[in-house]
């Protein structure tokens, strides 16, 4: 199944608090949970303005439906084509 990165535009993203994001990631769950198992949530990094999230999904449609019902921004959606790490240059 593909994978996607979302670029979230939030300002302040970065100051939030511990509070804050745990009501973010519950928000999130939650819509997840109504869209069933073929929209998985990997991971996210943020970082001053902005929250970077790694999904798994169907297609990017999935994807931003997920956004829309969360009421998340989703600035930027992008497939994943590959992975590399420094065990690459080997």
């Amino acid at each position: 199944m593909p994978k996607y990165v979302i670029e979230r535009e939030i300002p302040g993203a970065g100051d939030l608090s511990s509070e804050d994001l745990q009501g973010i990631s519950q928000k999130s769950c939650g819509v997840l949970r109504e869209l069933g198992p073929q929209v998985q949530w990997v991971q996210s990094y943020v970082t001053g303005d902005k929250i970077y999230c790694i999904y798994i999904a169907p297609d990017e449609a999935s994807v931003q439906k997920h956004a829309e019902m969360g009421g998340f921004p989703a600035n930027s959606v992008s497939e994943v084509r590959t992975v590399i790490d420094p065990t690459t240059a080997e």
